[in-house]
């Protein structure tokens, strides 16, 4: 079965208990239909619960969690899949993804396997990698024969990813964007990133939601108020002209990174 992804999803990281149930709810009734979850956020339960409480159809939503780095090894990986899909209450994961690569510890492809597996067992329909470089997914396909169908990755226009978005697509990835609007960071007020959105009579956010679809990532964007869902998953049908696009693309620094996550040495347990 080909994965066909929302063009933008919602982000769950820190909606948690019964407010958080009421969050998703109110996400799935704006018209999400991608819910972006994992072990490590600790709400694979309300996310689920939502689910079930939700008056949109199971098989319309897409219920994503991830495996942290502390079960990469087969056995516990299994376990962990497992146990991901019963805190939800769900009958099946549509998408399960590896958080972090974890070089280090060198059993990512390990984790891999078990996901492979699970998705023979009917446990997840897909599976997908998180933070993964060039050479982590040439090893998983040399060693497993299988490729991710998602990197899930940080991505906003300080740091735009431009070589990973176009591997993804030699490969046939879906690239979804962690972090899109630039968490805990000025790029909302940039005046680039203001200038264009006045420009196309957007807000910020908007604009940088919109700049997301152009280059063929697909946003997690994470709000709590009912409009700010409706603005954000109605952001991405805004087009922006290519002057626009190419200009928060040149937003890019080196360090643009948010925090310490170059997956080629972050540990994440």
């Amino acid at each position: 079965m080909s994965l066909a992804l929302p063009p933008v999803g919602f982000g769950t990281y820190q909606l948690n208990g019964l407010s958080g149930v009421d969050t998703v709810i109110s996400a799935l009734r704006v018209g999400y239909r991608l819910l972006d979850s994992a072990m490590n956020y600790e709400n694979e339960g309300a996310v689920g619960t939502a689910v079930r409480r939700s008056d949109v159809p199971r098989d319309e939503i897409v219920v994503t969690s991830k495996l942290p780095g502390r079960h990469h090894a087969y056995d516990l990986a299994v376990t962990s899949i497992e146990e991901s899909v019963l805190r939800t209450g769900l009958d099946r994961l549509d998408l399960h993804l590896i958080h972090w690569p974890n070089p280090s510890h060198d059993l990512y492809v390990e984790a891999w396997q078990a996901l492979v597996d699970a998705q023979r067992r009917g446990l997840v329909f897909h599976i997908g990698v998180c933070n993964f470089l060039p050479e982590h997914l040439d090893r998983l396909e040399r060693e497993t024969g299988v490729l991710p169908a998602v990197n899930q990755i940080e991505l906003h226009p300080y740091f735009p990813q431009v070589e990973a978005l176009a591997d993804h697509r030699r490969r046939g990835i879906v690239t979804q964007a962690w972090s899109p609007l630039g968490r805990k960071s000025d790029l909302l007020t940039n005046p680039v990133v203001v200038e264009v959105a006045e420009q196309h009579d957007l807000t910020p956010a908007e604009a940088v939601l919109a700049w997301h679809a152009a280059v063929g990532a697909v946003p997690l964007p994470k709000a709590s108020s009912q409009e700010r869902q409706r603005q954000n998953l109605a952001a991405v049908g805004h087009v922006l002209d290519p002057a626009a696009v190419e200009r928060l693309t040149a937003l890019g620094r080196p360090d643009g990174r948010l925090f310490d996550g170059d997956p080629a040495t972050r540990v994440e347990d």
